[in-house]
């Protein structure tokens, strides 16, 4: 497993082994003990989920406001362009992304940490999304930020996105003052 540290304090990038032959592959995509001692992940997982969605839908970018969850991200099918966004005023990447593809022929992973906000886009005609959560859902604590926001200026690579009506409806993020 290679573990790639981003610009955003323990935002990783995971790049699990993966054993392949003439009849597939096999790979490990989790394991607590391997994710505590080579990406520093030491969080209990308590909801997996799985989305589908096609060609330039574009889911976020979400958090939750008083019960962060932490999230564990991968493709199983297709591609997306994933976003982990810095929305903590009082830190110094405020207002910064990290964004990666993750498909399922890089069968790289994101961990982004709770406390940022994260959304993606899809690049495939189909994708299958899952990831892992630290915390429960909980839709009275959800909070969003525009995927389009100013402040982080985020190099999407795909121009005309499909949102739900919640995620277009989300506010830009403010500059820190301080």
């Amino acid at each position: 497993m290679k573990v790639t540290d981003t610009a955003l304090a323990g935002v990783k990038i995971i790049e699990p082994k993966v054993f392949g032959d003439h009849r597939g592959f096999f790979k490990e995509t989790f394991n607590a003990q391997r994710y505590q001692d080579m990406a520093g992940i030491d969080l209990t997982f308590v909801q997996d989920n799985h989305s589908r969605s096609r060609r330039g839908v574009l889911r976020g970018l979400h958090f939750q406001k008083t019960k962060p969850q932490g999230k564990l991200v991968s493709v199983t099918r297709g591609a997306v362009f994933d976003v982990a966004a810095d929305i903590d005023p009082a830190s110094p990447t405020y207002g910064q992304y990290v964004g990666v593809e993750l498909s399922e022929d890089n069968h790289r992973q994101l961990w982004v940490p709770p406390g940022y906000a994260h959304g993606f886009v899809v690049l495939s005609d189909e994708v299958d999304f899952v990831y892992k959560c630290t915390d429960y859902y909980d839709p009275s604590d959800e909070g969003g930020v525009a995927w389009n926001c100013p402040l982080l200026n985020i190099d999407w690579p795909i121009e005309d996105v499909l949102l739900s009506d919640k995620d277009s409806k989300y506010a830009s993020l403010e500059p820190a003052h301080g």
